[in-house]
């Protein structure tokens, strides 16, 4: 009888487990701006988990104990130049440490733009990160979430995304639509991290941009997806936080856009480390930026 009690324990702990991540597709059947062909996802374990070729995005979901909850989620977008996806290490380690601080945490595998069954490329990372933000806030009450206190976290590339929604959440296309897109796809908060914000020549991520807008773009699309440009009153309050030496991603990249988000009265806190260089992630190691997540959690507290 011990024995049979002792594994019903096991057995509900891990149903319990298993309880607070699981993972929902972002659309339904064929996403939008895609044409079914026989391509397969790739993942890479290799120290970090890289993932590409995403044929079907998804959210996964980490919840915090309820006992803990804040009410606030973090939608997560890792970064890889939007080329691959730096699945783990910029994505779901954090949502797990996010959930040891009651917040929920939830990671965005979005379509990147050099998948061949894309029909219009440089709308589709856009387009799956505001589905990701609408779902969340769909859910908002099922997963013990404030609809008021969803904000979005992005790494490098994944920054870039996390910007470009931050000033075109209201962005839209030409396609079918359903009672999901009533909801509103604006952050309440940004948090960007060693980010590619500009597509300027002079301080952009050149693979970013080509992977983004191909190899020779449109002056008029390098002006909108250069995010600088596009802040406005109601770009969300940011957070950033780069490295001096960052030799990947320049530091202008979180100047220009501090200086616009404090142009426009944008209440933003930038960070800059000397040292720390480019994709740092938890800073473990990196001792000026070992503590910028404990920055981070102040900034989040004293959001209003």
């Amino acid at each position: 009888m011990k024995r049979i009690g002792a594994l019903l324990v096991i057995l509900f702990l891990t149903k319990m487990a298993f309880a607070q991540n699981h993972i929902i597709p972002l659309w339904e059947g064929t996403p939008p701006l895609q044409k079914e062909m026989d391509l397969k996802e790739e993942a890479v374990q290799e120290g970090i988990l890289r993932i590409s070729n995403v044929q079907k995005p998804t959210i996964e979901v980490y919840l915090p104990t309820k006992q803990i909850a804040t009410g606030e989620a973090i939608v997560i977008f890792p970064g890889g130049g939007y080329g691959i996806l730096a699945y783990d290490w910029e994505g779901t380690d954090f949502a797990k440490w996010l959930n040891s601080q009651g917040i929920a945490g939830i990671v965005v595998k979005y379509r990147l733009p050099i998948s061949k069954s894309l029909t219009d490329p440089k709308e589709v990372p856009l387009l799956d990160s505001q589905r990701a933000i609408r779902l969340v806030r769909q859910h908002a009450s099922e997963w013990n979430i404030n609809p008021d206190r969803v904000g979005i976290m992005g790494f490098s590339a994944g920054g870039h995304l996390a910007s470009t929604l931050s000033t075109q959440y209201d962005h839209s296309i030409d396609r079918d639509q359903d009672s999901i897109d009533q909801l509103s796809a604006r952050p309440d908060f940004s948090i960007l991290v060693y980010p590619v914000i500009t597509f300027n020549d002079r301080f952009t991520h050149g693979g970013s941009k080509k992977n983004l807008l191909g190899e020779s773009p449109d002056p008029e699309l390098v002006k909108r997806f250069s995010n600088e440009l596009n802040v406005n009153e109601n770009t969300p309050p940011t957070f950033l936080v780069h490295a001096q030496d960052d030799q990947a991603v320049p530091l202008e990249n979180s100047t220009l856009y501090y200086q616009a988000l404090h142009a426009n009265q944008v209440k933003a806190s930038l960070h800059i480390y000397p040292t720390g260089g480019h994709g740092f992630a938890f800073g473990m190691g990196r001792v000026a930026v070992e503590s910028w997540r404990d920055t981070l959690l102040d900034w989040i507290k004293n959001l209003e």
